[in-house]
């Protein structure tokens, strides 16, 4: 791929692709719904199944080029449910204007429903080639995609939080123990600061090795895990934990709506300060909360991601079938952080 053919990068830019893909087993966690976390991640493989249709495959773009495809801006609306061994066609289609420095596409998921076609996922990215010099210098890169190749991830446009300054703060307890395992949640003089005078939850992580990629970073479908993650330890920190609901009223939490930016480069074994924020709760039947990542470099906070998420709760009537119910006074004040 010493040469990238004009035509490949006209077919990646402007060609609309559809691919087969199949839900996966992993996902379906209660009962067998598919989470917003494994639909998330058929929208990606759609996105570097349309790369491939190009002939410009993450693999070859990577091991040939020095780049890696980054998903850094991933926007998804869940319309209907999606089950276990559920195929669905991936339909893409390639947004780029001329000028933009990334790569654009929508992603519409489709599945059969009732014998009728049906979009089950509406979704929107944004891409970028991250050129690589953790194993040896890659040149330049191919002049073709040299527009959508960064030296570093972010989402243009993106807005990052202000963090608060770390100044007479103690940092010795900055690095996560080995024997932590999921981390802490405090006490913590980052996630302190972090949290104070917030409806928040703070925790502190080790990033390891499974959720990076390209030998050094977090990649969008682990900062997926990560959201996924600490809406569960937040719900179990307010005496509502998921199995809590589930044993007690088989309450599950049902999320419609996700988006997450990535602002700067969290990297491998550095510790990841994620704070969880309830913005609103809405009627008492949907609620939207703020994901905010952090690192601690060179004695200050950098952001490395925000995102959004809206949560509801659906009541399992059946093996098969649940319902959106509304939030009773408990979850509500659970939520609001009221005692």
């Amino acid at each position: 791929m010493t040469t990238v053919a004009e035509s490949a990068v006209k077919r990646l830019l402007t060609s609309e692709t559809t691919a087969s893909l199949r839900t996966r087993y992993e996902g379906s966690n209660i009962c067998t719904w598919i989470g917003f976390k494994h639909i998330n991640y058929l929208v990606e493989e759609a996105i570097l199944c349309h790369f491939a249709d190009a002939d410009l495959p993450a693999r070859a773009l990577y091991a040939e080029a020095g780049l890696g495809v980054d998903i850094v801006d991933l926007d998804t609306r869940i319309l209907h449910a999606l089950y276990m061994d559920e195929t669905v066609q991936a339909h893409v289609v390639p947004k780029a204007g001329d000028d933009d420095s990334f790569l654009s596409f929508t992603v519409a998921l489709h599945a059969d429903r009732d014998g009728e076609d049906t979009k089950v996922v509406a979704a929107n990215a944004k891409v970028v080639l991250r050129s690589d010099s953790y194993v040896e210098a890659a040149g330049e890169p191919p002049a073709e995609l040299a527009r959508f190749v960064t030296g570093r991830l972010s989402t243009p446009g993106a807005v990052a939080p202000e963090p608060p300054e770390l100044t007479g703060a103690d940092l010795t307890a900055v690095t996560t123990s080995l024997s932590a395992g999921r981390g802490t949640s405090g006490p913590d003089p980052v996630l302190d600061l972090l949290t104070s005078g917030k409806n928040a939850f703070g925790w502190k992580w080790r990033i390891p090795y499974p959720y990076c990629h390209f030998s050094e970073r977090l990649q969008m479908s682990s900062y997926l895990r990560q959201m996924e993650e600490v809406v569960d330890l937040f719900l179990a920190d307010r005496g509502i934990s998921v199995k809590t609901l589930l044993d007690e009223r088989r309450w599950i939490p049902a999320c419609p709506h996700s988006r997450i930016q990535i602002l700067d480069e969290a990297l491998m074994e550095e510790d990841l300060y994620t704070v969880y924020t309830v913005e609103n709760v809405f009627k008492d039947f949907t609620y939207t909360s703020r994901m905010d990542c952090y690192v601690v470099r060179d004695g200050r906070l950098v952001p490395t991601a925000t995102g959004k998420v809206t949560h509801g709760y659906a009541l399992i009537e059946n093996r098969r079938d649940w319902n959106l119910i509304n939030f009773d006074e408990r979850v509500s004040k659970a939520l609001r952080g009221e005692s």
